[in-house]
């Protein structure tokens, strides 16, 4: 009875973990590109700064997504994401403060040094809840529909709703925070412990050094860190570069923001059928390929059309964008030693690679404006195509590993 009782509950669980990203994760972070424009104008920030500033929410993950995921392994899930989207809120609300680059960068740092806890422990939990089960796949990808919701509304509404309707961006992040403190206050409530097995009470007394250190020594974890760190990099110099090159071409600031909303919808509306699809076919890393393949191709455009291919081409982007993202942590909790035992520090050292890529990509590839606008979408291009050579030394983890061996699968 109190199995089936469990099983039942992870599913309230796993609408609680997409609602958790759709409010303290992902629309607080995806209002910011659409309201740089307001946010320059007013405190007087140039084009590098702004590509900065981006990175700095991200900065803060090479530092605490390690830390993140070494609490995780060892603490309360329900207690880490009741405490920490009650800061996030805080620290998002103080956002709206900013009167210069350097207050906005600094808070918008601490923003990321909290925020970027609860994705590593979204994906640890959800991972708990659901492992052993066929659903893994699914359920990874329906937390990742919650983010990818919050993604869409983002840009969809706070440039173009919100901030007039409430007298500015200042505004829009206090809202913002309030959002993500009331969601503290839910988990505080309703929130429950995943069920543990046998296996993980004896990961709570592995010594930290000796966790590292084997993680350390598994080669995949390594590659699949650096497929997330090029995908992650051209993504996020991609979304926060595109609505002010649209502008500055000449485009609608509605028109601009919603070529960013869509590539979003689209990412949400079919995560879950794609890493569904993943389960279906036994096979992750096909997946993973058709991600970068697509993004590469419409980076690597981007440049060269205007007007309706611009909007296909964010599509094509956007199909795979959420679905990636959850089948790249499936993938490593399906690696052969990690698993539960060591899932939160493990994926906090893959997050870690990650926003290498996602901090040093936005200005780097920005700088690259003075010689062509269009310039910095080849950068993330040529960037998104290494990780063709980074996912190829990844180890496939899905049912039909046999068949596609531990190589890129090519076509029969």
């Amino acid at each position: 009875m109190k199995d089936n009782t469990q099983s039942n509950y992870r599913w309230y669980m796993l609408a609680l973990l997409a609602i958790t990203g759709t409010l303290v994760t992902a629309m607080p972070f995806s209002c910011m590109p659409v309201l740089f424009p307001e946010i320059a104008d007013e405190l007087g920030l140039n084009l590098v700064e702004l590509g900065t500033i981006w990175g700095m929410g991200n900065l803060a993950g090479i530092f605490v997504s390690l830390i993140g995921g070494i609490i995780g392994d060892r603490f309360s899930s329900k207690w880490i994401l009741t405490i920490s989207c009650i800061l996030v809120g805080v620290t998002g609300a103080l956002r709206g403060f900013s009167n210069s680059f350097m207050f906005l960068a600094i808070t918008m740092f601490a923003n990321g040094i909290i925020r970027l806890i609860i994705p590593i422990t979204i994906t640890r939990t959800v991972g708990l809840w659901f492992m052993g089960s066929n659903n893994l796949g699914m359920a990874m990808g329906a937390s990742a529909m919650g983010m990818g919701l919050g993604l869409s509304l983002g840009p969809l509404l706070s440039a173009t709703v919100l901030s007039p309707w409430l007298g500015g961006w200042r505004n829009v992040l206090f809202l913002m925070g309030g959002f993500s403190a009331f969601i503290g206050i839910i988990w505080l409530i309703f929130g429950r412990e995943p069920p543990v097995d046998d296996s993980h009470e004896e990961t709570e007394k592995v010594p930290i050094k000796e966790t590292v250190s084997k993680l350390i020594r598994t080669k995949g974890l390594w590659f699949i860190g650096l497929t997330f760190m090029t995908r992650m990099g051209s993504m996020m110099g991609m979304t926060g570069y595109l609505p002010l090159y649209l502008r500055n071409e000449g485009w609608e600031a509605a028109a601009a923001d919603g070529t960013l909303a869509a590539f979003y919808a689209i990412s949400t509306l079919l995560v879950v059928p794609i890493t569904t699809l993943s389960d279906k076919i036994g096979s992750r890393k096909l997946v993973l390929l058709l991600g970068i393949i697509t993004n590469t191709i419409s980076l690597g455009l981007l440049p060269l059309v205007d007007g309706w291919v611009v909007w296909a081409l964010m599509l094509m982007s956007g199909i795979f964008m959420d679905g990636f993202m959850a089948i790249n942590t499936t993938i490593l909790l399906e690696t052969e030693g990690i698993g539960t035992r060591y899932s939160g520090t493990a994926l906090g050292m893959i997050f870690t690679i990650g926003h290498i890529g996602s901090v040093s990509s936005p200005p780097l590839g920005n700088s690259f404006e003075s010689i062509h606008p269009g310039l910095p979408f080849t950068f993330w291009a040529v960037l998104s195509a290494i990780g063709l050579f980074t996912l190829s030394m990844v180890k496939e983890t899905g049912w039909r590993k046999r068949m596609f061996g531990s190589r890129l699968p090519t076509p029969e």
